[in-house]
């Protein structure tokens, strides 16, 4: 199958993956312990543009949706076979395709009413 972009069962499900992967680095309890150090690391140091990166990059949905959605991309790719082959144009497209499906599901879970659960 190379040299043609994945299917789209493939992209929803690699998208449902990089929403479930950026709900655990943004805003999962289990993650706490480290979102904790990183922010006490970052308030010795405020002015530092790495260690600024690193909270926007852990504490904003779409900026970690962005590169888990890249890193779950092409763990697929790779894993199927189907990096080779393909011009990496078709898989930027992907990639897109993957942090778009990841920001819509972000953003409903964002807006929804949580008092109806």
């Amino acid at each position: 199958m190379g040299g043609h972009m994945i299917g789209l069962l493939a992209l929803a499900v690699l998208a449902l993956a990089s929403y479930r992967g950026t709900q655990l680095v943004v805003h999962d309890s289990i993650l706490d312990p480290v979102r904790d150090r990183l922010i006490a690391w970052h308030e010795r140091k405020t002015d530092s543009r790495p260690r600024s990166a690193v909270i926007t990059l852990t504490s904003c949905t779409y900026c970690a949706g962005w590169w888990i959605s890249g890193a779950v991309l092409a763990a697929y790719l790779l894993a199927a076979d189907q990096w080779t082959g393909t011009p990496l144009a078709v898989h930027a497209v992907e990639w897109f395709a993957v942090a778009g499906g990841q920001a819509l599901l972000n953003r409903w879970d964002d807006t929804r009413d949580r008092s109806a659960v």
